[in-house]
Parts: structure tokens; C-alpha cells; sequence
């Protein structure tokens, strides 16, 4: 059911996407606000903030508070996945080259993208074909991963121009802003992964789809609501439970950003950290691996 809540940062549709009320009408103020972490030395001083951040939004969710804005105009410099997420022309040529470059497999992609699918989910990426309105080979010469991406977007209903992230990049303009990752690194994760687990991959987005308004309304929800322990249980469920994927798309890249973290911290600048919600949570998430070295990890949010 998380898939959204625990992949990259780059395309929102895989994302938890927050709910609203319908677009164009106010939302009232909510009662809770997503969870916020201050970083703290072993003098106490505050030395910098972790936020999870939600990538595609619908119109009119309220996640802003006194205490985020408080510390976003705190903070020297902004740390996310990927800046140049309003490059829409760059991404798409990226991810074109890296879709048909057939790196991830030794002669191509493996024959017909229905070939890949499950059986058992042939109704539904049927009607992710008819959705997108595309003929049933249009995704055949497409590496596995893409296709699982781009058949998530034609899924998506929230809106990646109303994301946190790009939000908070707005904020910090005339700031310093500096990538975990950036684009290709990220697209590279996937483009890596063995073919079994770009399969397992795509028959996830393709089964989640069916129930995808309900799931997600329900993850929004706790999102917003800042319900650590809830989201803590769903970054280890769906196509996370799965150990490689597990280790390629989330604990590794997060042992990554703690170090990258660490040295940001050594200098006088303080960072706010801005990632997908999913990498803050649990005994790999970014909070916990900051105490481990030695930070002080508060929730202050």
C-alpha cells in the first residue's frame, strides 16, 4: 500500500500525495501539521532541521505551521533530493536516454512490456493503457523501471507544482541549495536494479493503482496528521518489505544523506533537510541515523 509514501523524490506520482478538500476551495486549518526534527550538538546547540516532505500535492492542502516557517527562515541552506525539479525539459531528456539506453539488462528489454506484467494484473495495466491512451506496445522498447515510473504518473492525481519540495526550493531562493542526489544519480537507482526487482517494481505500481484514490487519502492523512508510529510501520511494508529493494531504494541512499548531513554540519551553516517523508522514519531513517552519530534528534513538530 506505500509504494508512494517510500520511492523517489524525482517523479511525485510514486509519492505520497496529500489529500484536500476540492480544488479551488479553501482548506480550513488543520489540527496537526507533518512531523518536524531539530538537530542539535552535544552542546545543545541547533544546528540544523529534518522534515519529510510529501513531492505531488492536490490544490489547497495546508502543511505550513509557525514552527516550519520559523525554522525555514532559520535555516542557512536547503538539502534535497534533486533542485532542479522546474527543469522539466532537462528531466524529460534525461529520462528518455536513460529509459532506452537498455544499461539495465545485457540485450535490451526483455520483449514486450506485457510480457512483464503479472498475469494476474492484466485487467488493470489494461486500463492504465486506456487511461493514458496508448497503444499496447507503446511501452515495449521501454526499460522495466520506466515503464513502472511512467504508468505510475498516468495513475497520479495530486500535483508535483504543488509539492513541499519545490515550495521550500521557492523559499530558499537567494540561499544555498544543494542535492543529496540530483536527477541522474536518482534515475540511476532504478536504472541499476536487477530486472527481477524492475519487475517486482512495476507489478506494484500496476496493482496499486486499483485502490489508489482510497490508499492514498489514507496516507495523506497520516502525513498530515504527523502520525510517526503509522508511518514508521508503512515504510517497511509493499514493495519495501522486499530486501533488495529495501537496501537499493531507501536504507542505502539514507546512509548516503547521513554522511553528506554530517559534513554539511560540520560547517557554520545550518541546513534544513528537506527528503521524501518515507526516509525519516524507522531504524534507517535519517533521524535515527543522525543519533547514532551523536546528534541530539528532537521532534519538534
Amino acid at each position: 500500500m506505500n509504494l508512494r509514501l517510500s520511492l523517489t523524490g524525482l517523479l511525485g506520482a510514486l509519492l505520497l500525495a496529500g489529500c484536500s478538500d476540492r480544488p479551488g476551495e479553501p482548506a480550513s486549518e488543520p489540527a496537526s501539521y507533518p512531523v518536524l526534527w531539530e538537530l542539535a550538538n552535544a552542546e545543545g546547540e541547533i544546528e540544523g532541521w529534518l522534515f519529510g516532505t510529501i513531492h505531488a500535492l492536490p490544490d489547497g492542502v495546508q502543511w505550513r505551521s509557525a514552527v516550519l516557517d520559523e525554522a525555514v527562515a532559520a535555516a542557512d541552506v536547503l538539502a534535497v533530493e534533486v533542485a532542479a525539479l522546474d527543469d522539466g525539459v532537462k528531466l524529460g531528456e534525461l529520462f528518455t536516454r536513460l529509459a532506452f539506453d537498455g544499461s539495465s539488462g545485457a540485450s535490451g528489454p526483455p520483449g514486450p512490456l506485457a510480457a512483464r506484467v503479472d498475469p494476474a494484473l492484466a485487467e488493470q495495466y489494461q486500463e492504465l493503457l486506456t487511461t493514458a491512451k496508448v497503444r499496447r506496445s507503446h511501452f515495449d522498447a521501454m526499460e522495466t523501471w520506466a515503464a513502472a515510473l511512467t504508468l505510475a504518473q498516468v495513475a497520479q492525481q495530486a500535483k508535483a507544482e504543488n509539492g513541499v519540495d519545490r515550495a521550500l526550493i521557492r523559499d530558499f531562493a537567494g540561499r544555498e541549495i544543494v542535492e543529496f542526489e540530483g536527477a541522474e544519480t536518482q534515475l540511476r537507482i532504478f536504472d541499476d536494479l536487477p530486472e527481477t526487482e524492475q519487475r517486482d517494481l512495476l507489478n506494484a505500481v500496476i496493482g496499486e493503482t486499483e485502490d489508489y484514490e482510497r490508499d492514498i487519502g489514507k496516507l495523506a492523512q497520516v502525513w498530515q496528521a504527523g502520525d510517526a508510529e503509522q508511518l514508521s510501520e508503512l515504510t517497511g511494508e509493499g514493495i519495501l518489505a522486499d530486501p533488495e529493494l529495501y537496501e537499493a531504494l531507501l536504507a542505502g541512499r539514507n546512509r548516503a544523506w547521513a554522511a553528506q548531513l554530517e559534513n554539511l554540519l560540520s560547517a557554520r551553516a545550518k541546513p534544513f533537510v528537506a527528503v521524501g517523508a518515507a526516509h525519516m522514519f524507522g531504524a534507517d531513517g535519517l533521524p535515527a541515523l543522525m543519533e547514532a552519530r551523536g546528534y541530539t534528534v528532537r521532534r519538534i513538530q
